[in-house]
């Protein structure tokens, strides 16, 4: 019997030559996908892979033959003296510092972006303020002028109130963020209103119902704005480059910059220990996406309900 001469075994064989076919395109299709998904990640990583690999090397090779590939052998004395040898100036300053220093800032623009702006859109959507919507837009035009554009005025204003070299005057000037007070808002504006009917009839004023409803409502919302805005103060470089002259206040980002301007032998920088204080100042903004990436896309996700 052939497999013509028999209808069913005809549609079965037919049926088994198309599922073989769909099955060996969805093959296909997911090799392509993952094919995509290596290289996307091979090409963001390799800068940071040859970053790594070239603070290994003796400065005087990176100098002459150019950033390496290979591991040179010098990872405990580079990534050591980076961290632990005094330097700067006043030779008083260490890499361990300006880490700390950067996490100091890191945390007071999270933290302290976060207060400002949950309480600057609670008050948009819950309270009948005269201008409310017009407040709010002129709080969400600020985002058409960065940093760089009003640094001269922001500068006056830190050094007529003397806050300059001061972590006064590094953090309170740039506290307020427009991006997390809209995300905030569409946030409280998703919330229902029974919620808001529910705590007047069992009393709570607005303080309570901010304390006890909305912010436990918020921690998805807040944990995505604190790793927005933690890598922001982490990456700041032009704003504590002209607030602070004290090495003391220096930050890691920084003092990338403070050794690319020590020079060794004939004028040669020292690109390693440049090169192991930049990977030293990715890890702790990529630990704490990796630690708060659920939280991160569940908090996006939410503000747009």
């Amino acid at each position: 019997m052939t497999v013509s001469s028999d209808p069913a075994l005809a549609a079965s064989w037919s049926r088994a030559t198309v599922a073989a076919g769909a099955n060996r395109r969805r093959r296909n299709l997911q090799i392509y996908h993952h094919g995509v998904l290596i290289f996307g990640v091979l090409l963001m990583m390799a800068p940071l892979l040859v970053a790594f690999a070239s603070s290994t090397y003796d400065p005087i090779v990176i100098h002459s033959q150019g950033l390496q590939l290979g591991y040179g052998g010098e990872f405990a004395s580079t990534y050591g003296s980076v961290l632990f040898d005094r330097g700067g100036f006043t030779g008083d300053i260490t890499g361990v510092r300006m880490l700390w220093n950067s996490v100091i800032l890191g945390l007071a623009f999270a933290v302290g972006k976060i207060v400002i702006s949950m309480m600057a859109a609670y008050a948009i959507v819950y309270f009948r303020i005269p201008f409310g919507a017009v407040a709010f837009w002129i709080i969400f035009s600020t985002l058409l002028l960065p940093l760089e554009v009003r640094i001269l005025p922001s500068y006056e204003v830190v050094q007529s109130m003397g806050m300059l070299n001061t972590w006064s005057g590094l953090i309170l000037p740039l506290i307020a963020s427009a991006t997390a007070t809209f995300y905030f808002r569409q946030f409280f504006k998703s919330v229902p209103d029974e919620l808001l009917e529910a705590a007047r009839i069992d009393g709570a004023g607005p303080v309570r119902f901010f304390l006890d409803i909305l912010v436990p409502l918020s921690k998805t919302m807040m944990a995505a704005i604190f790793i927005i805005m933690f890598v922001v103060g982490w990456n700041q470089y032009l704003w504590p480059a002209l607030m602070t002259t004290d090495e003391s206040l220096f930050t890691i980002v920084r003092g990338i910059r403070q050794i690319l301007q020590v020079w060794i032998g004939a004028n040669i920088p020292e690109y390693n220990k440049a090169l192991a204080m930049a990977i030293l100042a990715m890890l702790p903004p990529a630990l704490i996406v990796l630690i708060f990436q659920r939280a991160f896309v569940k908090g996006l996700v939410e503000s747009e309900k």
